[in-house]
């Protein structure tokens, strides 16, 4: 009879303990969108809106380890609009590091294989806009870096909002 009421001072003292404190590992989600602005290469400068529309809806799950480091796993599938026809152009498999920087942002780093034949890094630098007690509305800036499937090498610069939660 006494050990069940160790154990339950054993777990009031725990969870009093940890009101109020974050707890690590960590899992959130997220959903958004991203909208490639420009790309550049040696074939020239493409821009989106010019002659096309490109949009991307990322999906992801990050698992901090701690409050400073954590990993990363995005899938975004890529719509193209184009002479009145639009179609999946792509899918971005996305895993990476996720790194505080504090204030609200957050440095990812990322591994990129694209069904297109595509590979490369997209580094980003997100920043939470709105931080709600069960979800946050936050912005980021990934530049994508591309290697592959008989095409130059290019760089793209992309605006991604988002929901965490």
């Amino acid at each position: 009879m006494k050990l069940k009421y160790l154990i339950v001072l054993i777990l009031v003292v725990l969870v009093a303990n940890s009101y109020g404190q974050e707890i690590y590992p960590k899992m959130n989600s997220y959903v958004g969108i991203v909208h490639p602005i420009a790309t550049f290469s040696s074939a020239g400068t493409d821009f989106n809106f010019d002659g096309h529309y490109v949009v991307g809806f990322p999906i992801g799950l990050n698992l901090w380890k701690s409050k400073k480091i954590g990993f990363s796993f995005e899938v975004v599938p890529y719509l193209r609009a184009e002479g009145g026809i639009s179609k999946m152009s792509n899918l971005l498999i996305h895993p990476g590091v996720l790194v505080s920087l504090g204030n609200g942002f957050t440095f990812l780093g990322r591994l990129a294989f694209e069904t297109s034949g595509r590979y490369g890094v997209t580094p980003a630098l997100n920043k939470i806009i709105i931080k709600n007690k069960s979800s946050s509305f936050f912005a980021a800036v990934p530049i994508p870096f591309r290697f592959g499937n008989d095409k130059p090498f290019s760089t793209t610069v992309a605006f991604q909002f988002g929901l965490a939660f």
